[in-house]
């Protein structure tokens, strides 16, 4: 009985000890120091920042000072998915879009964009969709043209893009794809400051067989996953957006050699199906979001928001407890070509 009870009276001092440097540490934690997240900052900014226009950092880590809006009816375009407001962006991509839309209705006999999403009001991280999309230089347009009639607010949220992937997966509908689509991407690609157009391998490979003797406008149009319902623009830094990052120039290669062909083998279909069934593999944990420190200093000012802020109050009595050594994250390198 009195061995029982020293058991017990042992156990009691070695958890009342434990609680006691818990609350010691607990005690003497640091404030935490944290950075809001961007896309909650700019994902609900509704108005654009009175500056001059800025493109600020880069196409997946960046923001916009100045932006405009593209008119969300003009003579040869309509701007879809208002709801979501990402009709903004840098004046020169404005402009660009202006033109080509009213170029390809006059000489590529396309009758008019459905312009998809451009930018928010400020530029920054998206609340969903895009990693990109945050300079203000970045639109998508759809691959099915305008039609001969004003959509309403109802048809341009709920209207879809047509695909012109063919079943195969690696090549076009020649029954949806046309020689018209062809001449609006090389329009698109051929204007000055254009930095990439980002399309599907299988749409890729259809431009290179059809693109003839000029082929100088080819290296600029990239194949990427997915914009087999729409095609990508991306205008290179505008004069005088100090701070602003290009990507790596497009070398002079057309593309359509080794390239394309490498991205369609890796989209293949097998020819049959395995019989046995591979493991499935463990879920990717989900990226971090970004926050305002790992955007320029600039877009926090823009935003007019502290990019540091504490979310635990300093504790008012404090026990001195040595200090831990802080360990620096490595952000992971970004590729050439993004567009997510």
């Amino acid at each position: 009985m009195a061995l029982a009870n020293r058991s017990f009276y042992i156990l009691l001092l070695s958890l009342l000890f434990m609680a006691g440097g818990q609350t010691a540490d607990a005690a003497t934690k640091k404030p935490v120091k944290s950075s809001p997240v961007a896309k909650e900052v700019f994902g609900r900014k509704t108005e654009p920042a009175p500056l001059a226009a800025r493109a600020i950092g880069s196409y997946a880590r960046g923001c916009l000072a100045g932006a405009k809006p593209l008119p969300i009816n003009g003579p040869a375009w309509q701007a879809m998915r208002l709801s979501r407001n990402r009709n903004w962006g840098h004046p020169v991509l404005i402009g660009y879009l202006e033109r080509l839309a009213i170029d390809a209705q006059k000489h590529d006999s396309w009758h008019g964009l459905l312009v998809g999403d451009l930018a928010q009001p400020m530029g920054g991280p998206m609340l969903t969709g895009h990693a990109s999309h945050q300079l203000g230089l970045d639109a998508d347009i759809w691959l099915n043209p305008m039609p001969n009639r004003t959509l309403s607010p109802q048809e341009r949220e709920t209207r879809s893009a047509v695909s012109v992937l063919a079943e195969d997966g690696v090549s076009v509908d020649l029954s949806k794809w046309s020689a018209q689509h062809a001449s609006l991407i090389k329009r698109a690609a051929s204007y000055p400051g254009v930095a990439r157009i980002f399309v599907h391998p299988a749409i890729k490979q259809a431009l290179c067989g059809s693109a003839g003797k000029d082929r100088s406008w080819l290296s600029r149009v990239r194949p990427w996953w997915g914009h087999h319902y729409h095609f990508h623009v991306r205008l290179a830094c505008p004069k005088g957006s100090v701070g602003c990052v290009n990507q790596p120039a497009v070398g002079p290669d057309d593309g359509c050699g080794r390239e394309v062909a490498s991205w369609l083998a890796r989209m293949r279909k097998p020819a049959v199906e395995p019989k046995e069934a591979k493991k499935p593999k463990k879920p990717r944990k989900p990226k971090p979001p970004l926050r305002l420190t790992d955007l320029p200093a600039d877009c926090a000012g823009l935003a007019g928001v502290d990019a540091i802020t504490s979310d635990v109050p300093v504790p008012t009595q404090v026990v001195p407890m040595p200090a831990k050594s802080e360990e620096k994250l490595s952000l992971p390198q970004k590729k050439a070509d993004t567009d997510q």
